[in-house]
């Protein structure tokens, strides 16, 4: 009799002792880091990339930023033949090179060295997954200035012109044609738009998108580092982005072949895209929407001797994502020192202008009342640089 009432303490205690652990354990998954909820409570950017694949290799590689205060968003193009020495490969090589042979991991750690800021989380679809998840949320809507008539290999591409509604079909014919009368950075920029396009079927169909039927339907559809409920969190905050006043920017350098693959370097060693990423992130947060409401007219004079300085000063304007819309030479080449002109009375854009370069030399001369000038006007320039001698091709230098 005695053994049996040790026996039932015994078991009651084991009882108990299960009960406690069980409820410990469940704490510890209650209490467990939300990385988009303590983003958000701390008043943070969120950081994700977002890669579209096919057959394992990357066709569109972009880092977003999203500022929660503001709803301001940045997007970043990564050329995949992007080139960089990649020391997990031990070799010169694309930077994709990194997703084909390592995985996503890895990329997003070369892409954090790339950028010099880190990117917590992680988003990738094939085409497949990506054509599943537009019909699931009723197509995708992007802008098609004209008509696409035409054969790409031995496949003819038909998209109407307009606003259009394009199912998963359509949309992978969007993302992959080749057109060669393209501009520089138009088959880039499809991809930027259905991407975003896809933030934004989201939140028109969120009440079904979101739903405790459909959302694991297409987390499914989707490579992620995160789980589901912390992925649906930050898609629900990620489908908020603007994109009328989101202005995609990509990395811009020098191509060079190495080993027969023609590589595109970045400028300056890299330090200029680091320098745009930040100027660009620190804006977001920026209470003053007026750097970012639009794209800013720039024009670049050369006030020196030097030939070339006005072009290659364009090029790291526009890698900033500003319109360039004339280069030229000033009225002299004796200009000592380099000189920003704010056309339109804006000063705060101004100095950012002026930053890029670190020049302090800033002044305004508005337009006249009834003038027959143009500076000034959206159609023309808002801003000019005259470049002078104290200027070495990236900064001026201080006296």
């Amino acid at each position: 009799m005695r053994s049996m009432k040790i026996d039932r303490s015994v078991f009651f205690l084991f009882v108990i002792l299960a009960v406690l652990i069980g409820a410990a354990v469940i704490l510890v998954f209650a209490m467990r880091n939300n990385p988009v909820r303590d983003a958000l409570s701390g008043d943070q950017l969120l950081k994700v990339l977002v890669v579209l694949e096919d057959e394992g290799v990357p066709l569109s590689t972009n880092l977003i930023a999203y500022y929660p205060g503001t709803k301001r968003a940045a997007m970043f193009d990564i050329p995949g033949e992007t080139g960089l020495i990649i020391k997990s490969l031990g070799r010169v090589d694309r930077i994709d090179a990194v997703y084909v042979e390592n995985g996503m991991n890895a990329y997003r750690q070369e892409i954090e060295k790339l950028t010099g800021i880190e990117i917590p989380f992680s988003i990738s679809f094939n085409l497949d997954q990506f054509s599943r998840l537009t019909d699931l949320l009723s197509g995708l809507s992007v802008f098609i200035p004209t008509e696409i008539d035409l054969m790409d290999g031995d496949t003819r591409v038909l998209l109407p012109s307009g606003a259009v509604t394009l199912d998963g079909d359509k949309i992978r014919t969007y993302v992959t044609y080749l057109d060669e009368l393209d501009q520089e950075g138009e088959n880039a920029a499809r991809k930027q738009r259905s991407i975003l396009a896809f933030f934004r079927a989201l939140n028109d169909n969120a009440e079904v998108a979101f739903s405790k039927d459909v959302f694991p339907v297409l987390y499914r559809n989707m490579e992620t580092n995160l789980r589901q409920e912390t992925l649906k969190q930050l898609l629900q905050d990620l489908y908020s982005i603007d994109a009328e006043r989101l202005i995609p920017q990509r990395i811009t350098g020098s191509l060079r072949d190495v080993d027969g693959k023609q590589l595109l370097f970045p400028f300056y060693d890299g330090q200029l895209l680091k320098d745009i990423i930040r100027q660009t992130l620190g804006g977001l947060a920026s209470e003053d929407a007026a750097a970012q409401e639009r794209i800013y007219a720039i024009e670049i004079l050369n006030g020196t001797d030097k030939q070339g300085l006005a072009q290659r000063t364009s090029e790291l304007y526009q890698s900033f994502g500003y319109d360039v819309i004339r280069v030229g030479n000033a009225e002299t080449s004796d200009y000592t020192d380099t000189l920003v002109i704010d056309r339109i009375g804006n000063e705060h854009v101004a100095k950012i202008i002026a930053q890029i370069i670190q020049c302090e030399a800033i002044r305004s001369t508005l337009p006249e009342e009834n003038s027959t000038d143009l500076y000034g006007t959206e159609a023309i320039v808002d801003y000019t640089i005259i470049l002078g001698k104290d200027f070495n091709g990236r900064y001026v230098l201080s006296q």
